[in-house]
This record gives C-alpha cells, structure tokens and sequence, in this order.
C-alpha cells in the first residue's frame, strides 16, 4: 500500500508569538512534553515496522517541533528507513541545522515558514543557504499579509531562483485583485490559496491514499474532518480506507485542498506534495493571467 501520513501530535507550543497564529509563545508543561515524546516515538517505531507499505509522512505539529530533539531525531531516522519515500516537516526554521548532516537528503525535506518580525531577516536567509549547501530539499514561504510584501519580495530576491517561494493567503484576509497580483507575481500558485476550493461532494484522496493521525494513533481522512476511520495501532483503519466525496463545503488549507482530485495540484507539485515543491516545469504554465476562478479552469496534465 502506497499511504501518505499527516502526523499532528499534543505539541502545542511555539517559540514564536505571531499575532495571526492562536498557537503563538504557548507553553506545553513539562508532562505535556514528556506525552509528545512518547506518542511521536510509538508513531516512528509503528512507521519502522510497516516495511510492507510505501510510506511518505508530513508532520504539521500546532507548535515548533524541530527545536525538539525528539523530532530531530524522528526526522533522521525514518530518512533511512528503506520503505519511505519522504519524511517532512512544517517548521519555522528557529533550530539548529547541524543534525541534518546525519539525514539521508534524498528522503527528507522541509517546508520551511519566515515569520517578519520574530527572526532577524538575515539569521532566516542564512540558515536556508545552509540548507541549500546541504542538499536538503526545501520550500520557503510566508502568509501574505500586506505588511509583509516587501519581506516577501526580497525574499525572492535574495534566495535561489529554484527554491519555491509560497504564499498563504491570509485567513480572514479579502485581496483585491490588484493585491493578488502582486502576490501571483511572487508565487504563480497564490491564486489556488486565495479563495476556498468548493470541496462538497468532491472526490479526495484523504481517507483513501492519505490520512491524519494524531498522538493517540486516531485515523481521520484529514485534519479538517473529525469522523475517525480506526486507530493506527490496532490496523483498524485499514479496512476503512477507500474512495469518499470530501463531506466539507469548502477546504480553504493547502494541506487539505492539495489532495483535491478536483485540482491538478499533484500533477504541480508531482514528487514534492509534502514539503510544497512544484516541478521546474509546472511553474512556467502557470505565470499566465487567468481569471480569478482559475483554481477551477487549470486542466489537469
């Protein structure tokens, strides 16, 4: 079985206090801690023994995992575990990057979010040059915020013309079009995060091909939807898994929408789903003006 796994356990605390995130300067207690060490280690040894499946793991905890050892240290060693594909992670890029020498690069990757305002611009660039030198496979990116276009901008300046630099729409956010253009102009994607996706009745591969699993081994199609398919650790998910319409009226979250077969966006981002890479040839197709219901127009490759 080929299965992608979004694994979100208790972690809740963040060494930063962005003002649009309600996650933000939380503190777990040392207990809260202790319990997310523990369910991330009995998911990684669960993820080790399953050498009859192909997985690929994204793990999108609420806080900050990589200033964690023991995510640290997931990360490395499900990268050599020969029956995954790709281990990634949604980070801030705040730790220390020395541990990814003991990494297989060819397996692990990272979605990486610059947050203006809690790290010094340069400490940020800096830390993603030595990704780059590396090897590591990386993606870039920012909430699109007004306040944070010219962050943005010399971000795509200043960083590789290969690394992928994405946008999130605000929530709660209404760009005019002139607004959005200047966003496209930075990412040719942002139009897919700028409006939700009309997901009712739609075919998805959460619940089928992918799933979320949370600290305790619950399996849900996705994080969005809280009807549970089975636990992890007893394999009764196994039996639930298979084809279903999204139950939701609209999915307005990029690892949501992105398993939409409604949308090309696996064909995009063809062998970088997870840490948010599309093809050097995908992005090209995409520069072009089109109009603002484009997320439902794009024909699929």
């Amino acid at each position: 079985m080929n299965l992608t796994i979004l694994y979100r356990g208790p972690l809740a605390s963040c060494d930063y206090d962005c003002p649009y995130c309600p996650f933000a300067k939380r503190r777990d207690s040392t207990a809260q801690l202790r319990a997310d060490r523990a369910a991330l280690e009995r998911f990684t040894a669960w993820a080790h023994r399953q050498t009859g499946d192909r997985l690929s793991i994204l793990f999108t905890p609420w806080g900050e995992g990589l200033v964690r050892s023991w995510y640290r240290r997931a990360l490395v060693e499900l990268s050599h575990a020969p029956h995954i594909d790709r281990v990634a992670i949604q980070t801030n890029l705040s730790c220390r990057t020395d541990w990814l020498a003991e990494a297989d690069t060819g397996t692990l990757a990272l979605w990486c979010t610059y947050h203006p305002g809690q790290t010094p611009y340069r400490r940020f660039l800096d830390k993603t040059a030595r990704l780059a030198d590396a090897g590591i496979r990386f993606s870039v990116g920012i909430v699109g915020l007004p306040e944070h276009l010219e962050s943005a901008r010399q971000l795509r300046a200043d960083l590789p013309g290969h690394i992928y630099l994405w946008v999130n729409a605000a929530e709660g956010h209404t760009y005019t079009d002139a607004q959005a253009e200047n966003w496209t102009a930075l990412d040719p994607l942002f139009p897919f995060s700028r409006h939700p996706h009309e997901s009712a009745g739609q075919a998805c591969r959460t619940g089928s091909s992918v799933i979320s699993v949370d600290g305790d081994g619950g399996v849900r199609r996705c994080h969005f939807v809280r009807d549970t398919l089975g636990n992890l650790y007893d394999d009764s998910f196994r039996n639930a898994l298979g084809p279903r319409a999204c139950p939701l009226t609209v999915c307005d979250c990029h690892i949501g929408y992105v398993h939409l077969e409604t949308l090309p966006l696996y064909d995009v981002f063809a062998g970088g789903v997870l840490e948010r890479i599309p093809t050097a040839e995908s992005l090209p197709l995409l520069t072009v003006p089109r109009p603002v219901d484009l997320t439902f127009q794009l024909p699929r490759a």
